[in-house]
């Protein structure tokens, strides 16, 4: 199908579906999931599959928009508001650059870049499911930091994203042109550890 239809049908079953698909999407990929074996995952027919989500394409979309959420909302919930930033940063960096180097964050992003002409929406769910939730939580976070005296930051949006940028230095990029493609937990801690250092450096006092 070339048109993404705009609405997706809700039922009985649909969280039932739903969980079949992320198994699914999680074991083996967009490409290489089929809706016969979703179907089979999820413990209902192909029809009852199609009635709700039309197209394979729409449903991996709904799939990554949840996990998308829930891997920010479990980031948020460990959050401490009131501890010191090199503590919440350090949590929020590692919680990040594991997303971005996990299988499944790395199927989202490669069906972004894929489908982005066709399909611009696509990259805009994923975004708000997930990075946005984190951003506005870390702006939120900068400001009662900084009330505390703790850090001076005029632009907070800005100051989220250069963080994400900084997390992602190095191991992102070997793992999207295939240099590396599994991660130690040391080398995660370094990446964030120097992220945390460079933050501080520039808005911390």
């Amino acid at each position: 199908m070339n048109v993404m239809p705009q609405k997706i049908k809700k039922g009985r079953k649909f969280d039932q579906v739903l969980e079949g698909a992320r198994q699914v999407f999680m074991a083996d990929g967009y490409e290489g999931a089929s809706v016969d074996t979703i179907a089979k995952a999820a413990g209902v027919s192909k029809a009852t599959l199609y009635s709700y989500f039309p197209d394979k394409r729409l449903l991996f979309t709904e799939v990554a928009r949840h996990e998308c959420g829930r891997q920010a909302q479990a980031a948020v919930a460990e959050l401490d508001l009131d501890a010191c930033p090199r503590e919440v940063l350090a949590r929020t960096g590692r919680h990040m650059l594991q997303f971005f180097l996990s299988d499944f964050g790395q199927r989202v992003f490669r069906i972004c870049v894929a489908e982005t002409d066709r399909f611009p929406e696509l990259g805009c769910q994923f975004y708000e499911s997930g990075p946005k939730l984190v951003e506005s939580t870390l702006c939120g976070y900068f400001e009662r930091a900084i009330a505390r005296g703790e850090l001076a930051i005029d632009d907070t949006c800005l100051a989220a994203h250069q963080f994400a940028e900084l997390c992602k230095a190095e191991l992102f990029p070997r793992l999207v042109f295939g240099v590396q493609t599994r991660f130690s937990t040391e080398e995660i801690d370094r990446v964030v550890g120097s992220a945390v250092d460079m933050f501080l450096a520039r808005y911390g006092r």
